[in-house]
């Protein structure tokens, strides 16, 4: 009989694309895997694993107070011989499986001893001194998989073991989902994937396409994102008057409906400013845009510049320079021989180096290992 995987979060959308479209399918090659999410669906695709529903809310709060227990009765029921969490908040209920005979990994996403800094919401100076808590009781008893390489530096002393599963692409799924129309050379699109915020630049977007606008006046921007600015904030950024005609925001979105208009863009940007844990920690969309043939500008932080450069896709600048942003943009709407060649390099690479599947082998061979334990 397979192994009973539980895969666990009270704070990822049921669509989470690590969650869902990597490790989920990757772990029932071997094992019978159980995702619970919140607002998750009852169906799985393929039927390769069993989706299982958890309530959602943004407080911490009321996660704690409602959610958990949900979260609880689940894991009674299942009896999983492994349970994988996703967010520290999970913890006393994974020590809970633990007594109860199940085996556990912590997956570190975020470094939030940095994160902590430009959190705006759920950051009182108690979830913070319980987030320590709980946290290195994690490291003293569980098994840790993390995202980034400079998690380590952080997480140094740990009692079990622990294994780095980057979050690469998966182009195989990418191309499952062709563009939603043919380019027509009118107008300019440009695709921004991932949180809408100050920290990641977007007040520096703003200007940069107020810029664009004087000579492509009827360019278009797709943003895909949960907003983390407020309205009235945004209607008060230098120039966006100028461009809130030529912009459409979809908030949080599915994958399988981003990737139709992405591959109608000239470009994929994904700048973010050096705060919290920014520099050290690559940005997911960066190889999501290199996937789907895109040229992409982002940060000139030397981690993301050893990937952009060296593979010719595209552009690291400064975070901060506007100017650099339109001059870049529009060097692609203007030439479009070298915007080809910069996406058909970035997808060459995520073929050849920065694709799940061989993150996946981490994955399994982690798994197997632990599950002997």
């Amino acid at each position: 009989m397979k192994r009973r995987i539980l895969l666990l979060s009270t704070v990822h959308p049921a669509t989470d694309p690590r969650i869902l479209y990597k490790i989920a399918p990757s772990l029932a090659k071997e094992y019978h895997v159980f995702c619970a999410l919140p607002n998750a669906k009852s169906n799985a695709a393929n039927g390769t694993f069993t989706m299982i529903w958890l309530p959602e809310f943004r407080s911490l709060f009321l996660r704690l107070l409602f959610s958990h227990i949900v979260v609880l009765y689940k894991c009674l029921r299942i009896r999983p011989d492994l349970v994988h969490i996703f967010v520290p908040e999970l913890i006393p209920i994974a020590f809970v499986c633990k007594w109860l005979g199940a085996n556990v990994i912590y997956e570190v996403q975020e470094n939030l001893f940095k994160k902590f800094s430009i959190k705006t919401y759920n950051n009182a100076w108690l979830y913070r001194r319980l987030f320590w808590f709980f946290d290195h009781c994690a490291r003293q008893h569980f098994a840790l998989i993390f995202t980034e390489d400079a998690y380590l530096i952080e997480y140094d002393r740990l009692a079990h073991p622990a294994a780095i599963v980057r979050n690469y692409a998966l182009p195989s799924f990418i191309d499952t989902y062709p563009a939603h129309r043919p380019l027509t050379g009118m107008s300019p699109e440009i695709v921004y994937m991932g949180v809408i915020s100050l920290e990641r630049s977007f007040d520096v977007i703003v200007v940069a396409l107020a810029t664009l606008k004087k000579c492509y006046p009827d360019f278009k921007m797709h943003l895909f994102g949960s907003l983390r600015i407020a309205q009235n904030e945004i209607e008060k950024l230098p120039g966006y008057d100028e461009i809130a005609e030529n912009l459409t925001f979809y908030g949080y979105t599915d994958q399988k409906k981003i990737f139709g208009y992405a591959r109608n863009a000239i470009a994929g940007i994904a700048l973010l400013k050096p705060v919290a844990d920014y520099p050290e920690s690559y940005t997911t969309k960066l190889f999501e845009y290199m996937s789907l043939n895109l040229p992409v500008i982002t940060s000139d932080f030397p981690l993301y510049g050893n990937v952009v450069e060296q593979s010719g896709c595209g552009f690291c600048i400064s975070p901060y320079r506007a100017d650099l942003l339109s001059e870049k943009l529009q060097w692609l709407i203007e030439n479009p021989e070298e915007r080809i060649r910069m996406g058909v390099c970035g997808r060459k690479s995520v073929e050849e180096t920065y694709n799940w599947k061989s993150e996946e082998g981490t994955l399994l061979s982690f798994y197997r290992t632990w599950l002997k334990n």
